[in-house]
Parts: C-alpha cells; sequence; structure tokens
C-alpha cells in the first residue's frame, strides 16, 4: 500500500502536470459501472457513475494537496469550490498521458478506471488493478468525518505532542507499539512498511507494549520515523510490486531497508521472524529487538 512517501511523490508531480487546466471530460470504465449497479462501492463512494462525471465536467483543478495518505484536489467550477479526495489504496496509480496506450505497463492500461481529458488535451489517468482505492467528491473535508481524526503531518510543529499524548493515553498504553504508530489518529501515514524500519532501527520489538516503553525512547521513536519518512521522498518512495509515479516510474527506498521483507538480519545474521500485529504482517528481527 502507497504510505506517506509515495502519496507525496505523487502529488509533486501532479500539482504541474494538472493545476490550472479543466476537467473537459470524465470516463468511467464500465468495470467500476457495473459494480456500483451491483450495490459496490468500488473507487467512486457514494455517488453513481453519472453524477460522478456529473460534478466534474468544467471544473478547474486549482491546487493539489496531500494530507497523510490522501491526495486533495481543489477544483472549482463558475458556482462551487469542492474537494475530490483520492485514496491510493493498495494499487492506485495516477498517470499523466497524452493518450492511454502511453502507459508503459499493460496491467496500469488495462485498470484504468478513472479518466481525465484536461483542457491541455492529455489525460490524468487514474489505474487501480485490486480496485480498493477511493475517491470522494466533497463539499469540504468534514463531509466525510474520518479525514478530520487524521493526526497532525509528521513534520509539522506539534506532531510530536499529540504523537506522545496519544501514545500514552489509556486507549494505546496496552497496544503494541507496532499497532500504534501505523494507527493514522496517533501518527499520519506511516504504515506497515516504514513502521517495520523505524522499529529496527531503534531494535523495538514490534509487540512491546506503548506503555512499556519510556518517554525519551517514543520520542526518539517519533524522530526516526520522521528521519525515514523524508529519505524515502527523496528516495521517490518505495517500489514493492505496483507503485508508481505518474511518468510510470518506481521507487528506489526499497533498495535502502533494513528490515522489511527480510529473511536474515542485516546486522547479527539470524534469521527473522513474522507475527501478525493489528492485521498487518511484522517482520523483526528476534535477536535485535526487544
Amino acid at each position: 500500500m502507497p504510505e506517506l512517501p509515495e502519496v507525496e511523490g505523487v502529488v509533486r508531480q501532479i500539482r504541474p502536470a494538472a493545476i490550472g487546466k479543466k476537467i473537459q471530460d470524465v470516463y468511467v470504465s464500465d468495470i467500476i459501472r457495473v459494480s456500483k449497479q451491483n450495490g459496490k462501492e468500488a473507487i467512486i463512494k457514494r455517488m453513481e457513475a453519472d453524477g460522478f462525471i456529473e460534478s466534474l465536467i468544467g471544473a478547474q483543478i486549482i491546487s493539489v494537496e496531500r494530507r497523510s495518505k490522501y491526495i486533495y484536489f481543489t477544483l472549482k467550477t463558475l458556482e462551487n469550490e469542492f474537494l475530490l479526495v483520492n485514496h491510493l489504496g493498495m494499487s492506485g496509480a495516477w498517470f499523466y498521458v497524452d493518450h492511454l496506450m502511453s502507459i508503459a505497463e499493460e496491467k496500469f492500461r488495462r485498470h484504468a478506471h478513472v479518466v481525465f481529458t484536461l483542457s491541455d488535451g492529455n489525460l490524468l489517468a487514474y489505474s487501480d488493478i485490486r480496485r480498493f482505492g477511493e475517491m470522494r467528491v466533497l463539499k469540504e473535508e468534514g463531509d466525510f468525518p474520518p479525514l478530520l481524526l487524521m493526526a497532525p503531518e509528521p513534520f509539522e510543529e506539534g506532531a510530536l505532542e499529540h504523537f506522545l499524548s496519544m501514545a500514552e493515553s489509556p486507549k494505546y498504553r496496552a497496544k503494541p507499539i507496532k499497532e500504534v504508530i501505523m494507527d493514522g489518529q496517533v501518527i499520519s501515514g506511516c504504515g506497515n512498511i516504514y513502521a517495520t524500519e523505524a522499529l529496527y532501527k531503534m531494535k523495538l520489538h514490534p509487540n512491546r507494549a506503548s506503555g512499556r516503553i519510556s518517554r525519551q525512547r517514543k520520542i526518539a521513536l517519533f524522530e526516526t520515523i520522521v528521519a525515514i519518512l523524508l529519505e524515502s521522498i527523496e528516495a521517490g518512495g518505495s517500489t514493492i510490486s505496483d507503485y508508481r509515479n505518474i511518468n510510470g516510474e518506481s521507487g528506489s527506498m526499497q533498495n535502502r531497508f533494513g528490515m522489511y521483507g527480510k529473511k536474515q538480519c542485516i546486522e547479527c545474521g539470524n534469521a527473522t521472524k513474522t507475527l501478525k500485529i493489528g492485521g498487518r504482517a511484522s517482520v523483526y528481527c528476534p535477536t535485535c529487538q526487544k
């Protein structure tokens, strides 16, 4: 699943391609249309495909921002200003191309489910192989209340204090630290990959309860998470399977992993172990992480 660095990379590339341009046409794939006719909420949430199209045609893209793992498109028509909020899910990807055949990989071309024709004649295409991504047209952020519960951006002033307050609260004290730092209400944008890497660097066992970690170590853990997220942004994110930027390029952060996906600890040489925490597989070194 794309995490904060991958989403940040996509946003940085969408901005110069899309800001200031109008959406002249919108295509929604038959797969999504049939899914919605069958009562499923595939990608487009709480709207029928035709209503989604009608709301977007003619709108100008005013800004593109990232909030945690979400992409916020601010759109404007003559009458209204509103949001298109997108989550990439497990395999979502955006492409800026002159034609769908310009998307290099066939698997992404075949799963281009929402395509905007922009006023410059190019396409801004959303491809989602597994269709776990989301698009919501909102009058304002509060129209989808879970967005208001997200923690501050980890790079913002006050994010550390928020993290400490949440991690030391009764709700989280007994939970495994891995589950705590993957919770978007505690830290924004830190998922399984970067949580695994941060805990390995800190030599913390992923199943250790948050309440059994000193405040000093919590501060160091938060700072480690921030450093890893920033490093990954500079590396173009991590490509494990399906992440691509809008030019179809992969990230390189996966080449720097110390623990995620490893069968053997790179420091002590012992075999790694895997346990399930918060519904996700957690890889760790039983020798180095305590």
